[in-house]
């Protein structure tokens, strides 16, 4: 009376992870690409960058 069916989903949840895992890969390839293609970031980096920023300000 307790039938149960076989548990089949595994494989499907890990060829899913799988997928989801390589076009996470790509997106940041991508994103990597982008950076290096574009200008470098000539803003100050940093606490001391924030810091100097607010004194400016006052």
């Amino acid at each position: 009376m307790n039938d149960k069916l076989p548990h089949t989903g595994g494989s499907d949840r890990k060829a899913r992870l799988a997928e989801e895992l390589r076009a996470n890969l790509q997106k940041r390839k991508a994103q990597v690409r982008a950076r290096r293609a574009g200008e470098a970031d000539k803003r100050p980096a940093g606490l001391d960058a924030t810091r100097t920023q607010r004194a400016q300000d006052k």
